[in-house]
């Protein structure tokens, strides 16, 4: 029994009894009662009424491999090589940075309901609840080698920006991997990328491209986050994610082989149009060192353009943090 499969019998809305989960999931009674305390320790909450059982007391949509795969368009099922829908993995990056190792990888997504290693850009934990975000990997594989990829974080921020635009959910992206929503409180993020890359810096390389995005967030969850944080739901609680995912393959995979040949310079004006932070004084964090500019846009190399003193000024993307002056 996983917890997934239990999850599919208490989302009808139905009550179901101890008893009646065991027999349908072949364990005890003990067994069940044990995942339903797993439950209600990732924040999953149910109602239990003596004399008919629990059920979940808000449904929850579980991740639907055919279901994706039927959403997409049919250059996007030419293009994908495998789909891997997962209950729990320590990292959706690692398990396709793993199957690179093992000769395969490119055009491959991985989906996971959770991860319990998940990470951001310069280490950071990214923390998504069981089953509420969208945790999703793609593995490519670029012949003209990773000093091409300059600029590849920003066009797949707006590709993201794109679909989530297409569904309601207005955004704004902050440099050089988040996705932000601006709004009365301030800038609060919603969604990270981070790219991996391995290979060569003019041969071949393997690129493997992570994205967390916050679908729905429950306020304990949000309390326990170090940083303000949004959700798909705030804005739009109709979004599926089984949907949200099958759109963000359609766009990875029409960007891709186009980033190849066109570079970051198509999708520079788009970001630009996006930029939370441009014309504000920033903050520049590299290492211990905090310095304030004046942000502009990204040039055609995905760098981002500021003044300093009076001086303008080109940062190279990973090499800096930048945040709203304070």
């Amino acid at each position: 029994m996983t917890i997934g499969e239990l999850i599919r019998l208490l989302s009808d809305g139905d009550f179901h009894s101890g008893e009646q989960l065991g027999e349908r999931l072949g364990v005890s009674r003990t067994a069940v009662w044990k995942q339903l305390k797993k439950l209600e320790a990732m924040d999953i909450p149910l109602e239990a009424v003596k004399g008919l059982g629990y059920r979940l007391a808000a449904p929850i949509e579980l991740l639907d491999g055919p279901a994706i795969v039927a959403e997409l368009s049919r250059d996007s099922r030419q293009r994908l090589a495998r789909l891997f829908i997962e209950e729990s993995l320590p990292s959706t990056n690692r398990y396709l940075r793993e199957r690179f190792e093992q000769g395969a990888g490119h055009g491959e997504v991985c989906l996971s309901e959770a991860q319990s290693a998940g990470r951001g850009r310069r280490g950071r934990a990214w923390a998504c609840p069981w089953g509420r975000g969208l945790l999703l990997s793609m593995g490519w594989r670029f012949e003209s080698g990773a000093a091409a990829l300059e600029g590849l974080s920003l066009a797949v921020g707006v590709a993201l920006a794109e679909v989530l635009e297409g569904h309601g959910v207005e955004v704004a992206l902050k440099w050089p991997n988040d996705v932000l929503v601006l709004d009365s409180r301030g800038s609060q993020k919603l969604a990270g990328i981070l790219l991996e890359v391995s290979g060569d810096l003019s041969g071949p390389c393997e690129v493997v491209i992570g994205l967390g995005i916050n679908v729905a967030l429950p306020e304990a969850i949000r309390e326990g986050i170090d940083q303000p944080a949004a959700a798909v739901h705030d804005q739009q609680p109709g979004v599926t994610r089984n949907r949200l995912a099958a759109d963000l393959i359609d766009a990875l995979l029409a960007l891709l082989p186009r980033f190849e040949t066109d570079g970051f310079s198509a999708w520079q004006e788009a970001w630009n149009r996006r930029h939370a932070h441009a014309g504000q004084t920033i903050d520049i964090i590299q290492g211990a060192r905090r310095e304030v500019a004046v942000a502009e846009g990204v040039d055609a190399a995905g760098n981002l353009i500021v003044w300093q003193d009076g001086v303008r000024q080109s940062l190279a993307s990973g090499e800096i943090s930048v945040r709203g002056y304070s």
